[in-house]
């Protein structure tokens, strides 16, 4: 699976670089998201800007993603979706449970929008 990473305090950017988010591939991203986590990331922004196509097991390790981090006060966030797997989301009703941005920026913006340091105002 190729992918770049790029960690920062707040957020960690994870960029799939693979046309297809489908069942060989899936695992790996699970493990992937699931491992950035438990190393202390808290908030992940999935770009998936190359991905072409995604079927069920893609949808799949995007929820479990969603799942890891949200659970632990965390935020997972889609970016840069192409338009078969933004109608694919659009289909399975996922767009309402996932939080999907344009841009990696307009993410990045959530986060630090939402990070403790802000909220003491």
């Amino acid at each position: 699976m190729k992918f770049s990473i790029d960690k920062q305090d707040l957020y960690t950017v994870f960029k799939l670089e693979e046309e297809k988010l489908d069942s060989p591939l899936s695992p790996d991203l699970k493990s992937e998201l699931v491992s950035l986590q438990a190393q202390g990331t808290q908030n992940l922004i999935l770009n998936l800007s190359t991905t072409k196509y995604a079927d069920s097991s893609g949808l799949s390790a995007l929820l479990t993603g969603n799942r890891a981090y949200t659970e632990n006060g965390g935020a997972f966030i889609l970016s840069e979706i192409t338009p078969f797997v933004d109608k694919l989301l659009t289909i399975s009703q996922l767009n309402n449970v996932l939080t999907i941005l344009a841009t990696d920026e307009a993410a990045k913006d959530l986060i630090l929008a939402n990070s403790p340091a802000e909220e003491g105002e």
